[in-house]
């Protein structure tokens, strides 16, 4: 028996229709440890089975945006790249160079938006918070494996 994703449980608890294609693509997108955007999506749900198509892969992945099982994100290279909602939050920090999203949480970070909401009398309800830099060295090289376009 093959096993169910995350997101293919969630789709179920939403009462949405599960297809074949629609259980590969959220495996798929589970699956990810990084931001693929719709055509890497695509390159890899083909891979398991061959007669996905792109527009299939557009329909589904619009269709789980809606649902608020998958958030869009834009970090400037012109793609619009997904990952599944988590109830932990997370901040994000991208390579210009390579593309590589480096996910963080910074208690110090959080600290200072929650003093600098208040000081302009504002109760944060929610944020967001990406990071654009270069790798220079030192932590984790985000190259290694920048949002691994080969798998």
């Amino acid at each position: 028996m093959a096993r169910t994703s995350r997101i293919e449980q969630l789709c179920v608890q939403k009462g949405m229709k599960m297809t074949g294609q629609r259980r590969v693509i959220a495996t798929v997108l589970s699956d990810a440890d990084d931001h693929p955007d719709v055509e890497e999506v695509y390159r890899r749900a083909t891979k398991i089975d061959p007669g996905i198509s792109i527009a299939t892969v557009y329909r589904t992945v619009r269709l789980l945006e809606e649902a608020n099982i998958l958030e869009r994100h834009e970090f400037g290279d012109g793609r619009s790249r997904y990952e599944e909602i988590t109830d932990s939050h997370h901040d994000h920090l991208i390579d210009v160079h390579s593309g590589k999203v480096v996910e963080f949480t910074s208690s110090e970070i959080e600290a200072i938006q929650e003093r600098i909401a208040r000081e302009h009398g504002f109760r944060l309800v929610g944020h967001r918070l990406e990071l654009y830099g270069v790798f220079e060295g030192g932590g984790t090289d985000p190259r290694k494996d920048a949002d691994d376009e080969s798998r």
